[in-house]
């Protein structure tokens, strides 16, 4: 399977609470909700509906997963929620019991095993395993080489502060731009992958 990450990020490389103002206030997030103002079905909706399409699977941290856990469930009968609850999906936690998982389909992941199962499914072949949100993840991602595309939706808006999923460790990684496109709002959406070449 690819990984495939796919991001709201602003200019700053900000994806924190991209979704609503209490999605993720953590260290004083005040901005939560940012994208709506930069949201269009066509460009921005058809990206997402794009990486949903080639995805065999969905992996998660915890807090991301908790919150689509509480959105997607209800919205049964909309295409793009019903191919959501459907897939198979994996949430990295330390916390979370099976007990917990009261979205269909979830299988947890014990946080000290992350790396090493992540990377026996990246190796047993099929479509995409595709990530959203869960920053802590995709930077361990990133870190372990694991990330097969990332798919940016880059908006134009500098939030001064907050999550990101780009590591801090002074490591370099090349990347090459494979397309992108743009919206009327001025959101670009970037796909970019490890480069071949440097």
């Amino acid at each position: 399977m690819r990984i495939v990450i796919s991001e709201f990020i602003s200019l700053d490389g900000v994806v924190q609470g991209p979704g609503g103002p209490e999605e993720d206030t953590d260290g004083g997030f005040a901005h939560g909700g940012w994208t709506q103002a930069y949201f269009d079905p066509d460009v921005v909706g058809g990206a997402f509906d794009e990486a949903l399409a080639k995805a065999d699977a969905l992996l998660f941290g915890r807090r991301t997963w908790w919150a689509m856990a509480g959105a997607w469930p209800e919205r049964a009968g909309d295409p793009f929620a019903d191919r959501m609850n459907a897939l198979p999906k994996y949430v990295v936690s330390r916390t979370l019991a099976d007990d917990d998982l009261s979205w269909e389909n979830t299988t947890r992941i014990p946080g000290d095993e992350a790396v090493a199962r992540i990377r026996a499914l990246r190796g047993a072949g099929g479509g995409d395993l595709l990530v959203m949100g869960s920053p802590t993840l995709v930077r361990t991602l990133m870190n372990e080489g694991l990330v097969d595309e990332l798919r940016l939706m880059v908006m134009p808006v500098v939030l001064g502060g907050g999550k990101t999923i780009f590591p801090t460790d002074g490591v370099k990684h090349p990347l090459e731009l494979v397309s992108t496109t743009t919206s009327d709002a001025g959101v670009h959406v970037c796909t970019y992958r490890p480069a071949t070449r440097v």
